[in-house]
């Protein structure tokens, strides 16, 4: 080999050694800045930092004849670092209820866990373990949030079919990132919609079957959810009679829970 093409070949491996040793810093400063980035929609993870929602709950009555909506307020607040289930660090978080016009003392009605790994953030709430945000945060991301769900998760209160397939729902972020929303009259920056599920399969009559599952959540930038909507029934039309004098008495079976931020710190 001449003296020219050695040292041209000698150029090149360095060449490639620095364009590899800049991708690699960049990569490590990217996961950094994405690890930010998740940390930056949940609640600041600090003891003491807390959110008050205003929560509307639905619920079937009389045998799925009648729809009640039952209004309250819930507030979270982050009790301390722990370990979670799996021997990683995380938070926990307590939760406590009062009335929609917060003149009631608050009582305490339970705690879950938040987990934030390098890639994603995962919540453990009444045994469910859920994967809500992951990496890279942008618009059409998508990812499996549900995996660890079992087949049926809520089988034991509800019998429907809705949440046969939750495993598979696919998350993603849903639409420009850094949006302005305006939820409840409140405006807020920054903000992050993640679409879980959208099937709102709404009956039009009292012999249709149909079935709503549809779950989604905002967040925004330094103050972490803002609004939250699960909404799981379906209705069977509940036939009697021999055709053609066949007549439908319908029952909905499930719940639907819609929740936004009213106060922080």
């Amino acid at each position: 080999m001449r003296i020219s093409q050695l040292t041209t070949f000698v150029f090149l491996i360095f060449l490639d050694i620095l364009i590899f040793s800049c991708n690699k810093k960049v990569d490590v400063v990217d996961a950094d800045y994405q690890k930010e980035r998740l940390t930056e929609l949940i609640i600041p993870l600090e003891k003491g930092k807390y959110i008050t929602y205003r929560v509307d709950s639905t619920i079937f009555t009389n045998f799925g004849q009648n729809t009640e909506i039952h209004s309250y307020l819930i507030k979270h607040i982050v009790d301390t670092a722990i370990t979670d289930n799996l021997g990683r660090p995380g938070y926990r978080i307590f939760t406590y209820l009062s009335d929609t016009a917060g003149t009631q003392p608050w009582q305490p009605t339970g705690s879950y866990s938040i987990t934030v790994l390098d890639d994603h953030v995962e919540v453990m709430e009444d045994n469910m373990r859920v994967i809500k945000i992951v990496v890279p945060v942008r618009d059409g991301t998508k990812w499996k949030g549900n995996t660890y769900l079992a087949e049926d998760p809520y089988g034991s209160d509800y019998n429907f079919s809705n949440d046969d397939n939750m495993g598979k729902w696919e998350f993603y972020f849903d639409g420009p990132i850094q949006s302005t929303a305006t939820i409840q009259d409140q405006t807020y920056n920054d903000v992050y919609t993640i679409t879980e599920n959208d099937d709102p399969d709404l009956p039009t009559d009292p012999s249709d079957y149909g079935s709503v599952s549809v779950s989604r959540e905002m967040y925004s930038k330094n103050v972490g959810l803002v609004f939250r909507e699960l909404t799981l029934w379906e209705q069977q039309p509940n036939p009697s009679g021999i055709p053609p004098n066949v007549t439908y008495d319908p029952f909905r079976v499930g719940f639907g829970i819609k929740m936004w931020m009213v106060d922080h710190n």
